[in-house]
């Protein structure tokens, strides 16, 4: 089990990698103590030798990741990850770099008809016939030296997964699915998907109430909270959980004595720089006008949803789902469903492979030229 820990030995790695069709990618990190996840550990491996796999210690005193780097910018070597959006999200907030071009497994899994959100260890237990032990799953991947059971199972995340990519590649190949998988990759190398301005914050708030005035105070903690946690590297949930950001939105302490009178507040919360965040948020939402308030995404609230008809799209979905064998979540949300039968158009659900696979005959079941029938054990279209 090789363990690089020179710029030297890993760009070694990389040159020879460069010369094959793709790469396999995985990283383990921690992110239980801080808001950006501390990358620990890279393996990735190449398909061309058994034992092409190495692991990249991006702790090791003086490394480069530089090479890698450069690899992931090459648009020769297709990159494999399973379930990327994490690993791509430490790339990109680190370095700037996502790389491209990209295959998620998972998502082709979905394609393939795999189910929902599967599992690498369940495509391990499928396609490679194989048995992944994850008894090193949650150990401290910060900690030297590693153990060897700990390098056996980061290893195992990438050889594998040369056997994965492969099958479901073909299989993309010969169901002329490639470009599903390429569209539903766009989301995972744009940034915004990324970046939280801490301005935005109060969007990722659920509230019982949306009343403008509220919602200047939510708005107000949760960008200093966003801000406070960015700038000095910890879990927002460190700072106030959101159910404590709802109580002082709602009780709106002025003072010191004020904050103390709080149930859900954390006794560090309660004093020092968080407690004078907290106090300043609370007297900048007070001094808000009414015209400043912010607003409420309220339109799907608003939908006059057709019951039957969206009953009707959801019977449409299984049906199609169970035709394509795609995973059905993958093709339209249950929201995606009450919007169309609420008459919105700007859908995902309508756009793209996904118009080709149900979107257009959900657009005629809508305007009534096409029907449902069943006949045996199958649900079909029929023209009306």
């Amino acid at each position: 089990m090789h363990t690089i820990t020179t710029t030297e030995d890993l760009a070694a790695f990389c040159e020879e990698a460069q010369n094959q069709p793709y790469i396999t990618v995985d990283t383990e990190f921690l992110r239980e103590r801080t808001y950006y996840s501390k990358l620990c550990l890279v393996q990735v491996a190449h398909p061309g030798a058994e034992d092409a796999a190495v692991l990249v210690d991006p702790l090791a005193e003086g490394l480069s990741l530089e090479p890698l780097l450069a690899l992931f910018r090459d648009p020769g070597t297709v990159k494999v990850f399973h379930a990327a959006r994490q690993d791509l999200e430490i790339f990109f907030l680190e370095h700037g770099v996502f790389p491209e071009p990209l295959f998620d497994t998972q998502v082709a899994a979905m394609v393939c008809g795999f189910g929902e959100q599967v599992g690498y260890e369940t495509l391990v237990r499928k396609i490679a016939k194989e048995g992944l032990d994850k008894s090193s799953r949650f150990t401290d991947w910060s900690r030297r030296p590693l153990t060897d059971a700990q390098k056996t199972y980061a290893l195992a995340d990438v050889t594998h997964l040369r056997v994965i990519y492969e099958h479901l590649a073909a299989e993309l190949g010969r169901t002329d699915r490639a470009r599903w998988v390429r569209e539903e990759l766009a989301t995972l190398t744009d940034p915004a998907t990324y970046e939280i301005a801490p301005p935005e914050a109060w969007k990722r708030v659920k509230t019982r109430t949306n009343s403008g005035k509220f919602m200047a105070f939510v708005k107000e903690l949760a960008e200093f909270r966003e801000d406070f946690a960015q700038t000095r590297n910890v879990p927002r949930s460190r700072v106030f959980k959101d159910d404590a950001l709802v109580e002082l939105a709602s009780t709106k302490p002025r003072n010191i004595k004020d904050l103390g009178r709080s149930r859900l507040l954390l006794r560090e919360a309660r004093k020092g720089d968080i407690a004078d965040g907290i106090l300043a948020a609370i007297e900048r939402a007070a001094e808000y006008a009414p015209e400043n308030y912010p607003e409420v995404d309220r339109s799907r609230e608003k939908l006059q949803v057709n019951p039957a008809l969206a009953d009707l799209l959801r019977v449409l979905l299984k049906a199609k789902a169970e035709e394509e064998n795609v995973a059905q979540k993958l093709i339209a949300t249950v929201a995606d469903l009450d919007a169309i039968a609420a008459g919105e158009r700007d859908v995902a659900a309508l756009k793209g492979w996904r118009k080709e696979v149900f979107g257009a005959d959900a657009l005629k079941l809508c305007n009534g030229s096409m029907g449902l029938a069943v006949k045996g054990q199958r649900v079909r279209l029929v023209a009306l």
